[in-house]
């Protein structure tokens, strides 16, 4: 292995003293390089090969390349390029390609290698690149597209692109992006056809046999895909999405009114048909071009008049399709136009009203889904519209119950508004909830309660969350409880509560951590209790905290009035009491910190 390594160092001398020669690196620099080279050789070269390591080496060597452009750029000098960056750019595709083969899998390395190409490279070596990715992954469309969009764009290529996507539809035949990129380049091909003949005819240039069929350049091509496309993906979201890539094009008209034409009468009783249809008129203006507004006030009229005209088409489909689905598109237009920005209060309070109406007619249908109530509930309550809030939210709980998402909507809405009720709606939620989903509400609770102050309730809500939640979901309420009682009553009141909760287990190693941290903070900080908050956290976590035992140790150690001779105790009750995979790591830990206080203590007694 040390020969291969040597001849490849010595592959790089002439690049190296290129560099050297030139100017753009000084001889310490190339000795930094060859040393580093010499490592990152050795560990690609190894038996045991890691991912890692490849990387590695490709990240130092494109970083290497950057920084000989950036040289290049400050010194003016531009010669001898394939004398000094043609080796290296082989050199990493060389390693990416090893990579590459030895983890097939790896997308992400495919990608990379593709992008290094696609900076450093020619197209020869990508068009080779790709043809081995789509050999190895032609069970994923994406990789499918990206190398016909290469083709298109990099290589000019549109027969390339199509025979592309002609392959990848035999191995994907029902994949509805890989139908729409390909109508999308078609659309493309068609346009860039028509600009070149208008060039052609403004230099009155006879083109000969390069002159095109009209049916090419009217998108005729792009016509037969939306056709074999549909009759394999009967979907209107589908037509949706071709509709979305024809809009883009002005000279396919004909193929937009097609779509949408077909859109409105095969998929009449699909919400998305009615989405897109009411979408659209706002874009459709209400006047002609040439009598469009000018001024503010009659921007925001015509604005408000598309979105009437949208809402309209609206109230049409929930009479047509009365699904919970439409009202969903629906209120997501309503919310979507509300929380538009706009300065015009007229168009805030009429989205504002529209979005109420359609709320409260969709509740009572009952077809709204509760997300929407939340939705709907938080958006006003953004707004500071408090009482609308409030009211969404009482819907909302009304029909969702049971729900612990819907009553802490509605409980914020309490408390934002400061409502009298607020002690109620928590009483009404625990009623209806069961104990093991309230642990959000509790949280809330007691953090609205200490933010008003109100420390008696706050002591109160915490016992009673501890008491009222089952095992494992009282454990984050505790160490809020000692946050609290250290906060607003001192060491003296977190130990209280500390030893009112000693025996209510479970809990977490933080509970004690925290416990600890308290003692330490203060002015006269005792051994006697840490030794006894150590204690009584190892006997919850010393079967599996090697941290802990290691931290126990050195607060005997480093502690003032800590016992120093209790060292060799606590490490042979750790042995001892440790499980698994724990013992070795506290090992490891412990043997680590043993060296390094031998070497403190050897540079204390050092003359030097």
């Amino acid at each position: 292995m040390a020969e291969v390594i040597q001849e490849r160092v010595e592959d790089r001398l002439p690049e190296l003293q290129q560099l050297e020669r030139t100017g753009l690196f000084s001889h310490a620099e190339i000795k930094a390089i060859i040393r580093k080279a010499l490592e990152l050789d050795y560990r690609i070269q190894r038996r045991s090969l890691l991912k890692d390591d490849f990387i590695r080496y490709v990240q130092y060597e494109i970083n290497l390349l950057d920084l000989i452009e950036k040289r290049r750029a400050r010194v003016g000098y531009t010669f001898k390029k394939d004398e000094i960056e043609d080796p290296i750019i082989h050199r990493i595709q060389s390693v990416f390609r090893r990579a590459s083969i030895k983890w097939k899998d790896d997308v992400r390395r495919w990608l990379s290698f593709i992008a290094f190409c696609r900076k450093w490279a020619s197209n020869v070596h990508l068009g080779k690149i790709f043809s081995s990715l789509l050999a190895f992954h032609s069970n994923k469309p994406g990789l499918w597209i990206l190398a016909a969009k290469w083709e298109l764009e990099d290589r000019f290529s549109s027969e390339s692109a199509r025979q592309l996507f002609l392959r990848a539809l035999r191995f994907h035949p029902r994949c509805p992006k890989l139908y729409e990129e390909y109508f999308r380049m078609e659309l493309m091909h068609a346009e860039k056809l028509r600009k070149e003949k208008q060039e052609f005819e403004k230099a009155n240039m006879d083109v000969g046999n390069l002159e095109h069929a009209e049916e090419i350049l009217t998108g005729e091509l792009a016509r037969i895909i939306y056709k074999n496309s549909t009759s394999v993906i009967k979907s209107a979201k589908f037509r949706v999405s071709l509709l979305s890539v024809a809009r883009l094009f002005n000279f396919a008209k004909d193929l937009q009114r097609e779509i949408y034409n077909d859109l409105k009468a095969l998929h009449a009783d699909d919400p998305v048909t009615w989405d897109y249809v009411a979408r659209q008129e706002l874009v459709i203006e209400s006047q002609p071009v040439e009598e469009l507004p000018t001024t503010k006030q009659a921007k925001a009229k015509e604005v408000g008049c598309r979105e009437e005209r949208s809402c309209a088409v609206y109230e049409e489909a929930v009479k047509t399709v009365p699904t919970e689905a439409m009202w969903k598109c629906y209120m997501n237009f309503c919310m979507e136009r509300f929380t538009k920005k706009t300065s015009s209060r007229l168009l805030r309070k009429k989205s504002l009203e529209r979005t109420m109406v359609a709320f409260w007619k969709a509740h009572e249908l009952k077809l709204l889904p509760e997300l929407q109530y939340r939705q709907l509930s938080k958006l006003l309550l953004h707004h500071q519209l408090l009482k609308e809030s409030l009211e969404v939210a009482d819907a909302g709980v009304k029909l969702f119950k049971k729900s612990v998402e819907m009553w802490q909507v509605k409980l914020e809405a309490l408390i934002t508004s400061e409502s009298h009720e607020m002690f109620k709606g928590f009483e009404q939620a625990f009623e209806y909830l069961k104990p093991q989903i309230c642990l959000p509400l509790w949280l809330t609770w007691a953090q609205w309660s200490e933010d008003a102050g109100k420390q008696e309730e706050t002591e109160a809500i915490y016992k009673r969350d501890i008491f009222g939640l089952p095992g494992a979901d009282s454990v984050p309420v505790k160490e809020m409880y000692l946050n609290w009682a250290y906060r607003s009553g001192g060491y003296k009141k977190a130990r209280d509560v500390f030893k009112s909760l000693q025996e209510n287990r479970p809990f977490s190693v933080d509970f004690f951590r925290k416990m600890i941290q308290f003692e330490k903070e203060q002015e006269s900080c005792k051994m006697e209790n840490l030794r006894e908050y150590y204690e009584r956290a190892l006997r919850e976590f010393g079967t599996n905290d090697s941290d802990l035992w290691m931290d126990y140790i050195k607060e005997e150690l480093n502690h003032p009035l800590g016992r120093p001779e209790n060292w060799g105790q606590i490490y042979w009750r750790a042995m001892k009491m440790l499980q698994g995979e724990s013992v070795e790591q506290f090992m490891a830990k412990h043997a680590l910190y043993q060296a390094g206080r031998f070497v403190k203590r050897g540079r204390a007694q050092s003359p030097l």
